[in-house]
């Protein structure tokens, strides 16, 4: 991971409408309006949001019709977590176990 690739990941998931969007679709893909219900934000908001953390890959989107889908990217949010582990807190034990499993960090 680029430093600038660190920035970004840190913008994407530095505010707390997409944390709460992250942690709503973490496991299932969720439909926009379900989203924005959940956290309580307008429609477009959800998808200013979404379109954020869609640029920085860490949701995958679907589309069924007129009904778009997001999840999480459960192994982009793995190795941008790992990848800055190992840069701010490499001496760490909890670093260094994740780096002995990870192959693309």
């Amino acid at each position: 991971m680029t430093e600038q690739e660190a920035v970004e990941f840190g913008k994407a998931v530095g505010d707390l409408t997409r944390q709460r969007i992250l942690r709503f679709c973490c496991c299932t893909p969720k439909s926009v309006g379900d989203i924005a219900k959940q956290v309580e934000v307008r429609q477009p908001t959800a998808s200013h949001h979404l379109a954020i953390l869609e640029k920085a890959k860490l949701v995958e989107r679907d589309q069924h019709g007129k009904v778009v889908y997001y999840q999480v990217n459960q192994e982009r949010m793995a190795n941008c977590c790992g990848a800055l582990m190992m840069n701010l807190a490499p001496e760490d034990s909890t670093t260094q176990a994740f780096q002995a499993h990870c192959c693309e960090c």
